[in-house]
This record gives C-alpha cells, sequence and structure tokens, in this order.
C-alpha cells in the first residue's frame, strides 16, 4: 500500500449515465482520487442479485459505464478501475464471510425490505438479493479499504461491514481486516426532468453523453414552479427542479439573479431554462468529446481495465492467503 489511504467503491451496471449519476457519485470520485488510494470498480455481480432472470445487458452496460467513467475525469494514473467478475476471490471471500454472518444481520437491514417494495415487479426471495451485503463487505475488505465514500442511505451497509470484519478477526483470532469508516459524503438532490427524483426506471434523466439537441429539448419541457401559471405571476425558484441545476450549473452570481427574478417576475421560465441549457452543454461538452476520443479506441479502455484488473488480482490474491491461513484453509498436508 501507498502512503495514502485506501477507498473501495463500486457501482453497478445499469446503462448508461444520467447526471444524477454523475453528481451523487462520480464527481465525488474524481475529488477522492487526488487525495486517497482509490479502487474503484463495475459491480457486475451485483447487478444480478436483481437482474439475474435478463442479465443480457450488463457486459455492455459495464463497457458503456467505463467509458463515462473515464469521459467524466476519473484517471487510471491516479486509481484502479477493475471489473468486479473479473476477480474470482471475490466469490471466495463472499463464500467465507457467509460462513460466519448471522441471517438476522442480513434480515434487519432495511434496504432488503425497501427494496422488495420498490421493486416488487422482480422475485427478489432468493439467497443472492439476502447476501448481497456479504458480497459488498467482502469487496470492502478485501482491499483492507479504510474508507468507504457513502451517502447516508448506505450507511448500514458500511456498519455491517465493520461487523463483519470485527467478527472475522475475533473468531480467527487474526487481525486480517481493518474496519473500514464510513466517509458521509454530501449528494446534491437532483430532480429528475418531471420534478421526481433522476431514475432509468421513471424515464425522466438527462444522460451525460447524450445529443446535445436532445439536451435542449429535455430542458426546455422540464416541470418548473407549479404556482407560476403566467408570465407575470411571481414564483418560487425552490419548488422548480430547473432551479435544482442552476445550483450546480450556474454560477453563484447567475443563481442568485435567477432567483430574484423569478420571485419578481422579472425573469420567465423560458428565458431561465435558456441560461441553464447554456451552462449545461458548456460543462457536459469535454465529457462528451472525452467520450467521442475514447469511443475510437477502445483498446486504450480495454487496456485500462486489464491493467486495474491486474493490480486488483494481485492485492485480492494477497488477502486470500492471509483469509485462507488465519481460517486453516492451507494448501498442502503441512
Amino acid at each position: 500500500m501507498t502512503g495514502k489511504k485506501r477507498i473501495v467503491s463500486g457501482i453497478r451496471p445499469t446503462g448508461r449515465l444520467h447526471l444524477g449519476n454523475l453528481h451523487g457519485a462520480l464527481d465525488n470520485w474524481i475529488q477522492l482520487q487526488k487525495q486517497y488510494e482509490c479502487f474503484y470498480f463495475v459491480a457486475d455481480w451485483h447487478a444480478l442479485t436483481t437482474e439475474y432472470a435478463t442479465p443480457g445487458a450488463i457486459r455492455q452496460n459495464t463497457r458503456e459505464m467505463v467509458v463515462d467513467w473515464l469521459s467524466a475525469g476519473l484517471d487510471p494514473e491516479m486509481c484502479t478501475i477493475f471489473i468486479q467478475s473479473e476477480i474470482k476471490e471475490h466469490a471466495e471471500l463472499y463464500l467465507l464471510l457467509g460462513m460466519i454472518t448471522p441471517l438476522p444481520w442480513l434480515e434487519r437491514n432495511p434496504a432488503y425490505k425497501e427494496q422488495q417494495v420498490q421493486l416488487d415487479q422482480k422475485d427478489l426471495a432468493t439467497h443472492g438479493f439476502l447476501g448481497y451485503p456479504v458480497l459488498m463487505a467482502g469487496d470492502i475488505i478485501m482491499y483492507k479499504a479504510q474508507g468507504v465514500p457513502v451517502g447516508k442511505d448506505q450507511l448500514p451497509h458500511v456498519e455491517l461491514t465493520r461487523e463483519i470484519a470485527r467478527r472475522f478477526n475475533f473468531m480467527y483470532q487474526c487481525e486480517v481486516f481493518p474496519t473500514p469508516d464510513a466517509l458521509l459524503t454530501e449528494v446534491p438532490v437532483l430532480p429528475g426532468l418531471d420534478g421526481r427524483k433522476m431514475s432509468k426506471s421513471y424515464g425522466n434523466c438527462i444522460y451525460i453523453t447524450e445529443p446535445e439537441d436532445s439536451i435542449r429539448d429535455k430542458i426546455s419541457k422540464m416541470m418548473t414552479d407549479p404556482q407560476r401559471v403566467r408570465r407575470s405571476d411571481s414564483g418560487d425558484p425552490e419548488l422548480s427542479p430547473v432551479f435544482a441545476y442552476h445550483k450546480l450549473y450556474s454560477s453563484p452570481a447567475e443563481v442568485a439573479d435567477i432567483a430574484e427574478g423569478c420571485r419578481s417576475a422579472r425573469i420567465g421560465c423560458v428565458e431561465c431554462k435558456k441560461i441553464l441549457i447554456r451552462n449545461v452543454l458548456e460543462k457536459l461538452g469535454p465529457i462528451r468529446e472525452k467520450r467521442l476520443q475514447l469511443e475510437g479506441d477502445v483498446s486504450r479502455v480495454e487496456e485500462i481495465v486489464q491493467a486495474g484488473n491486474e493490480k486488483a488480482r494481485h492485492e485480492a490474491s494477497g488477502t486470500m492467503e492471509e483469509v485462507r491461513n488465519a481460517i486453516g484453509l492451507r494448501r498442502g498436508w503441512n
């Protein structure tokens, strides 16, 4: 390990990244790579916990997501990018940790029942879905991470990871795994086009690499303050999803001017959206340009992932040797 503290994080490959993904996770990753030794992975096995019946898109989604990561600013010289399923040690550690993880620990996980309700159209009464927090714990402690960047909704997963690490060390009288801390990140609230949470399932997303004309069209049709019926009506900018985007894409002076202009009816919604369109396109332009370059150099992307896989595999191999020794599963008879 380097002198920097190590962190680990992953994202399920569910398709192209949208602005909610960019500001909810990726922007933070890009900043963290400057301060920490970072391992970032595509959690394709995790995708199977809910998409096991329709896995066909996972491979393509994995490629698209890695290209989006690199386009947005992840630097393979500053972080390790790898594919979860390429590191088979994750499966071995998942199995061994599953042997010692009490069932009530998994059943009390708040996300377990919440997702069953949210995804009620899927059959989630599976071992894989119940046990995915164990796989997540293995993903993290495999690399002896000291920190895990998460939002508040993911805190229970980090605490379960800490409990599993402590239980392993206690049961086998060893200090193989450090107990990682949650690096709590403030995730900007970015609503979808209709004011609800931005989600692919709602069809209300703006994707980070979609064409300019599509972005213009989507923003021009975005929901605004429902109380402002006429151009002359005063409004409340905080009620408009458009204003949430201004806070991220417009300058502080523009944000202040737009807020005052909305309340006094000096600025109309069409004008407000035109300013936003200009600023969004300006900031996404370099990402789209970088993506076009990467799409024309597929071998470069493959090299980056292969190098990341090799580094991750080397780290995982060393960890699993310690794990087997601690348990007593040494190779050979001696």
